[in-house]
């Protein structure tokens, strides 16, 4: 076989491995959102799936990390019945995990640490406050609308979801933290 066709098989076969690992992070997304679920008062709830959202930017990268968080997210809400939520949850999820990404390879090159304990906090840190953030602004105008109100009344309605957001977010970090060793290592040992 030619070096052209191996190199053609190995980027196909990197290419599907890639595929299959950003789809089964979209699912776990999906079914770690949906799983546990704690109502809000803006009509979302708390769920463990954050964690799922940093880990695919964090072992996915910029662009399958982003699409695998986006999709399972706004999947679940889509078979949540949260039809208004789909396209928010989409876009601030991924933006969520690409925040986290971008953060943690930065602070990688910055700071050299014998763990990536204090990069993986942080960057999970900022990630989150994206979604905090984001579902905010989101509910601000969705709730200023659905309740027919101005958007003064939008904003003071969206600050209940502040809390239970944070709480969301820390989880995420927490399961985050937990599994990105474990889960780097392995695929870090099938890579060599």
């Amino acid at each position: 076989m030619s070096n052209t066709a191996t190199k053609t098989t190995e980027n196909t076969s990197e290419r599907t491995r890639t595929l299959i690992t950003a789809a089964l992070f979209a699912a776990l997304t999906c079914v770690g959102t949906m799983i546990i679920k704690i109502p809000t008062p803006t009509m979302g709830y708390i769920h463990p799936g954050d964690g799922f959202v940093l880990l695919s930017g964090l072992l996915l990268g910029p662009i399958w990390g982003t699409l695998a968080a986006g999709i399972g997210s706004a999947l679940s809400d889509l078979i949540g019945g949260y039809f208004v939520y789909v396209p928010a949850t989409f876009i601030i999820k991924a933006l969520t995990a690409l925040t986290a990404y971008l953060v943690f390879k930065l602070l990688r090159k910055v700071f050299s640490t014998k763990t990536e304990l204090p990069q993986l906090i942080v960057s999970g840190i900022i990630g989150e406050l994206v979604m905090v953030f984001g579902y905010f602004i989101f509910e601000i105008f969705m709730l200023a609308i659905a309740n027919g109100t101005d958007l003064q009344a939008g904003v003071i309605a969206s600050l209940a979801g502040i809390i239970p957001n944070l709480i969301q977010a820390l989880f995420g970090v927490i399961i985050c933290t937990i599994f990105y060793p474990v889960i780097n290592k392995i695929n870090n040992s099938q890579n060599k």
